[in-house]
């Protein structure tokens, strides 16, 4: 990681507003006048007023400010609008205003890697352009020459690309706009490998072009249709993923993301925190969501993940080796109310056949799999099968929902009884809860004379049995399954 200008001491940051929206006028800097935003819009008035004086307060306040102002389903599409047009600006007296736009920008989607970053080719192409201005008129040498006010905004642009932009999150624009650089930090050394931001067209080829022979040209992709799949169809999809969490998406949405899937889940930009109101919002696109992050190669482990394997937080499974990750995946599923869409996304998991490549199942004759290799074997015994997606849910999942929901029900029952609650969360629960469980029984997906959940089931049953639903599946756990 590159240093930063000397004369900017990370010892003493400027230091934070007493309020977000308390902005004091800068300090011995005099910005270009605030932009105006359409200011019919009070929301749009109110972040021109914030990028016209937010220049003297640090970078994090600034984006804590206008992540308060714009609701998070108008924040993408306000920076198309607002903030993009002011990046392109070409007048020299607005430096801190740019600096200002660019780490907005890059803080919208700071928790994720910059290279998902829908706003990432923007940022590269002002960075290219004022780079190149710079080296043309000769004040990016080092030797203490004069330092070009673009020259700054290089940088910051060079270190939010590089994926260090929190490192100026501390400072203000008006400091970072007059912080002079060294000469190793200077817009000739900064470099960066426009193939990494925009895709190199020359490096797309069909499918088709491995097979052709050597006099045969191979077919290229147009530039246009690289930078439109580059920087189109991911960001977009990167942008749906994060709005599943807040909102239904639509059946045209839902199909420019599906696609997109084992792309977006690999990249780890989720958490388990995420996956829940996706569920909630968008059931049927939680099936494909699932299979992706169990589908994906695990990361390398680091050392927080062999502490948590030791951590009594972290929850347990019963499957030896599974990730970490897929873990954690798996304890969302335990832990969601017994509604319909969580209904419907079980049973979907349970029904699915699909192989999870590197984990194994136990199998006679084995000791157990690890890493999708069997530890020994004896009499002759066949390796271990991978494991299922619908074995690993029921292994590992379905146990542990069943008892979380029943927990779940007897609090919406002790809610309703005390007055608290005014709706029939606990009727509907206890129905839809019997019927989810009495068609794995008819899918035998559950055994009703042998699993400890049947057990727990039948006890369920038989306390709410008034209800039709619940009667019903108690008179066939009573009989072992039979119907």
């Amino acid at each position: 990681m590159q240093t930063l200008p000397p004369q900017v001491s990370f010892a003493q940051p400027t230091p934070a507003a007493p309020s977000l929206l308390a902005l004091a006028s800068p300090v011995a800097y005099t910005p270009a006048p605030p932009v105006n935003i359409n200011p019919s819009d009070a929301v749009r008035a109110s972040v021109s007023q914030l990028l016209g004086r937010a220049y003297s307060l640090p970078c994090s306040t600034a984006a804590n400010a206008f992540t308060q102002l714009v609701q998070p389903n108008a924040r993408f599409s306000l920076a198309l609008d607002a903030l993009l047009p002011l990046l392109d600006s070409n007048s020299s007296s607005d430096v801190c205003q740019r600096i200002l736009v660019s780490y907005l920008l890059y803080s919208l989607y700071a928790p994720h890697p910059i290279m998902i970053n829908p706003f990432k080719s923007a940022l590269f192409v002002t960075y290219a352009k004022e780079r190149q201005q710079v080296l043309a008129s000769g004040s990016s040498g080092g030797g203490g020459g004069v330092i070009s006010p673009q020259e700054q905004l290089v940088w910051v642009l060079w270190k939010i690309l590089c994926g260090d932009g929190d490192d100026i999150s501390p400072y203000s624009p008006s400091t970072l706009a007059r912080s002079p650089l060294p000469d190793k930090l200077r817009a000739n050394i900064l470099v960066l490998d426009e193939r990494k931001y925009l895709g190199d067209p020359e490096d797309v080829v069909t499918p088709e072009a491995s097979q052709l022979s050597p006099k045969a040209k191979p077919r290229t992709l147009t530039p246009s249709l690289s930078l439109d799949v580059e920087g189109e169809v991911i960001p977009k999809g990167v942008q749906l993923l994060l709005e599943a969490r807040e909102r239904v998406l639509t059946l045209a949405e839902q199909r420019i993301i599906s696609p997109l899937l084992p792309d977006l889940a690999a990249s780890r930009m989720l958490t388990s925190l995420d996956l829940a109101p996706i569920i909630a919002y968008n059931t049927t696109l939680a099936h494909p969501l699932f299979i992706a992050l169990l589908l994906a190669p695990p990361p390398t482990p680091s050392a927080s993940e062999f502490e948590a394997e030791d951590d009594p937080e972290v929850p347990p499974t019963t499957t030896s080796k599974i990730p970490f990750t897929t873990s954690m995946h798996l304890h969302v599923l335990t832990s969601l109310p017994p509604s319909l869409p969580t209904f419907d996304l079980l049973g979907r998991l349970l029904r699915d056949n699909t192989e999870i490549p590197g984990l194994v199942k136990d199998a006679p004759g084995l000791s157990g799999g690890v890493n999708g290799k069997a530890n020994g074997h004896r009499n002759g015994a066949v390796a271990a099968k991978p494991m299922t997606v619908s074995e690993l849910v029921r292994c590992e999942v379905l146990g542990k929902f069943v008892s979380s929901s029943v927990e779940w029900l007897e609090r919406a029952e002790r809610e309703e009884k005390e007055g608290r609650v005014s709706d029939d969360r606990f009727l509907k629960g206890v129905q839809n809860f019997c019927r989810f469980y009495h068609s794995l029984i008819k899918l035998s997906i559950v055994d009703p004379s042998a699993d400890a959940q049947s057990a727990e089931m039948k006890h369920f049953s038989l306390r709410h049995s008034r209800f039709e639903a619940a009667n019903g599946l108690y008179r066939v756990l009573a009989r072992g399954g039979g119907f």
